[in-house]
């Protein structure tokens, strides 16, 4: 028998404060050495636009090996489906068995944007206050609202190549109690403590100079090969950080970071751990980059099936 845990019940279970002190635990585990990651593979269906990836850890914590596939369709939205859709697999730590089955794609929005809260909490000024939020999509909106658990924001500004998108976002995060409003992005980044992007862009979405003095940035949507979102002269100067540095420099934001600083890039569980120290100063601009990694999705579904268990709303699924 495999237990499964519907994307409903996860996302009822599971909230953005659980995730956020998940993330900041998992890197913890990591840094000690207590859990492991294994090499990313990726692949894609007949039509060459599509792609899909798998995720392998183990998460030490809670004894559970396992892997989340992650798959995006880009045509889904004519068919009034989501373009992303993720699932995680936990197996039998003792047996190797399949122990349980989590729709993960509500978890996997929570988790990323747990991630760049962690981030914040450890990188930025105390005293931040201004996030320029670039991009208007589904993970934006939760990042901008992970970022508001950690920080005290006095003011959120939206900006997207489309106005209309940033506009409705905007709108949005106001309904969720945030003070947000759609800016053009050089006023925005003027301005700005905090600058979170998630987009799917292949070249830099803005100029190093557009950046001030004591930023810090957390660049969240390089994923793959090619993905870029910010200027390679900003990562000359700043202090650089990733969920896992070596995926970083292959698929993520610090893919296009000359080869000779690439063993300058830090792991933010080292960070969290207390083993490497954090911002040198008010004035440094300081960098985190989200690849996603398997112990994430672990961890973060290990509880949505504890809780699921507990409240009896797991189901079962015979394999024999």
């Amino acid at each position: 028998m495999i237990l499964a845990v519907s994307e409903t019940v996860a996302a009822r279970l599971v909230t953005l404060k659980d995730a956020i002190a998940l993330m900041e635990s998992a890197f913890a585990s990591l840094d000690r050495g207590e859990s492991r990651l294994f090499p990313f593979v990726a692949g894609h269906g007949s039509d060459p636009a599509t792609r899909f990836g798998a995720k392998l850890g183990y998460d030490g914590e809670r004894r559970t090996p396992g892997l989340k596939v992650g798959s995006y369709w880009p045509r889904n939205v004519e068919r009034g489906l989501g373009n992303h859709a993720s699932t995680t697999l936990l197996l039998d730590d003792d047996t190797g068995a399949p122990r349980a089955l989590v729709a993960a794609t509500h978890l996997t929005a929570l988790r990323t944007a747990a991630s760049d809260a962690v981030a914040v909490k450890h990188l930025a000024r105390k005293d931040a206050s201004v996030l320029a939020v670039v991009g208007a999509g589904h993970q934006a909106y939760w990042d901008a609202l992970a970022v508001a658990e950690v920080r005290k924001l006095e003011q959120v500004l939206v900006w997207a190549r489309e106005a209309s998108a940033a506009e409705a976002l905007a709108a949005r995060l106001r309904t969720a109690g945030l003070p947000a409003q759609a800016s053009d992005l050089r006023p925005a980044l003027a301005r700005a403590d905090i600058v979170s992007t998630a987009t799917a862009s292949r070249s830099a979405l803005f100029a190093a100079g557009d950046v001030r003095p004591g930023t810090h940035l957390s660049a969240m949507g390089a994923d793959g090969v090619g993905k870029q979102e910010l200027d390679p002269a900003l990562l000359l100067g700043a202090s650089l950080w990733a969920d896992l540095p070596t995926q970083s420099i292959v698929i993520g934001e610090f893919q296009r970071l000359p080869a000779a600083l690439a063993g300058g890039v830090q792991p933010i569980g080292g960070l969290i751990s207390g083993r490497l120290p954090g911002r040198c100063g008010d004035e440094e601009i300081t960098i985190y980059d989200s690849s996603g990694v398997a112990l994430q999705d672990l961890a973060i579904c290990a509880l949505a099936l504890e809780r699921a268990q507990a409240e009896g709303s797991v189901q079962t699924l015979d394999l024999s």
